[in-house]
């Protein structure tokens, strides 16, 4: 029987853009997610650096005051980077192998930023919404590494169900953009809070 240090795996973070919404006509074609952009090194790693970070609770929701990074665009009214973690220990009796892990939903409020004059309590709104979504897809993840058995290649395996979950992440954020216009369509910002709110236990 043997059991492997823990792994501690790359986060990747996703940004979320709201266009400016004074130019909203002229960028509404060209502005859009950012995803991906930037490898972490660990989750409380950036660039070299130890960095401030927030994980997703149920019981709490992200505020302005937690955007501490400086506006870089000035086509965009907000940012938000967030995206998920994990790290694992197997357990090998045989070819029996058991999966200890952790999945984490996090929140960078070092590269996330507003500009307090073009945003509002609903883009607020939308902007927690990302974060909720990337913590529903972080239980996806969880469910999927219960629930998988895996082989001696554990660390491949375990890496192909991350990428495949962060590819869906980023089609299912893309989406949410698309069909709240980055929540200038109120009825289905509306409709999206309350869907994912369900999912996630907070009604």
């Amino acid at each position: 029987m043997f059991k492997s240090p823990f792994i501690t795996k790359n986060g990747l973070l996703y940004f979320s853009q709201i266009p400016n919404q004074q130019n909203k006509y002229s960028s509404l074609g060209t502005i859009n997610h950012i995803c991906f952009l930037f490898l972490c090194l660990a989750p409380l790693l950036f660039f070299g650096q130890e960095e401030e970070y927030v994980e997703w609770e149920s019981n709490s929701k992200l505020t302005w005051r937690d955007f501490k990074g400086k506006p870089t665009n000035t086509r965009a009214a907000a940012i938000t980077a967030s995206g998920i973690s994990y790290r694992f220990s197997t357990l090998s009796n045989g070819n029996d192998i058991k999966l200890d892990f952790k999945v984490s939903t996090y929140f960078y409020p070092n590269q996330s930023w507003y500009q307090p004059s073009l945003c509002d309590e609903v883009i607020l709104g939308h902007e927690q919404l990302h974060f909720d979504i990337s913590e529903l897809f972080a239980r996806k993840m969880r469910k999927q590494l219960q629930n998988t058995r895996f082989t001696k290649n554990v660390k491949a395996e375990v890496k192909a169900i991350y990428r495949k979950i962060n590819k869906d992440l980023s089609d299912f954020q893309n989406r949410y953009d698309d069909e709240t216009n980055f929540s200038r369509n109120l009825e289905q910002q509306l409709e999206w809070n309350e869907e994912i709110a369900k999912v996630l236990g907070r009604n």
